[in-house]
């Protein structure tokens, strides 16, 4: 069994993580907007809070990403992203199950969005025991909100 670890993002790991963004939403930012390099950048820039952001490692290699905020009311689930190389694995489903537990443990809902157009994450969601709360038109983007309560 690999062994799965997180540690805490800092500013020296922005561009790994945009480089697993780019491998994680490439195919669907170019179906619904088009990739623009300078344009995802600068988004990813924007959005990247070390803070929240715990990277993914295994068996000491870092993979992936895992952003987190820890709210008051509910738990949102903002990012999970692995290599490619490591996806389909049950890492992801491991890490999502850890934040279940504790939003179970808190007596908080874990939340969050995926692109209606990301099938693949859909299906896991659905199988972890996430529900469709609501579908959010965003632009030519749909996002579905999905809500696993405890």
């Amino acid at each position: 069994m690999e062994t799965v670890t997180l540690r805490p993002a800092s500013g020296a790991d922005i561009e790994f993580c945009f480089g697993l963004h780019r491998c994680a939403f490439y195919q669907y930012v170019t179906e619904i907007w088009g990739w623009d390099e300078d344009d995802q950048r600068a988004i990813h820039a924007r959005n990247f809070k070390p803070e929240r952001v715990q990277i993914v490692s295994v068996d000491g290699v870092d993979v992936g990403r895992l952003d987190v905020d820890f709210g008051d009311a509910e738990i949102f689930l903002l990012l999970v992203e692995l290599s490619p190389t490591h996806q389909g694995r049950g890492i992801g489903s491991r890490l999502i199950q850890q934040l279940l537990d504790r939003a179970s443990v808190e007596g908080k809902p874990l939340a969050l969005n995926v692109l209606e157009v990301n099938r693949r994450a859909y299906a896991l969601y659905r199988r972890l025991g996430f529900t469709e709360a609501r579908r959010i038109v965003d632009g030519p983007a749909v996002k579905i909100r999905m809500v696993a309560s405890t």
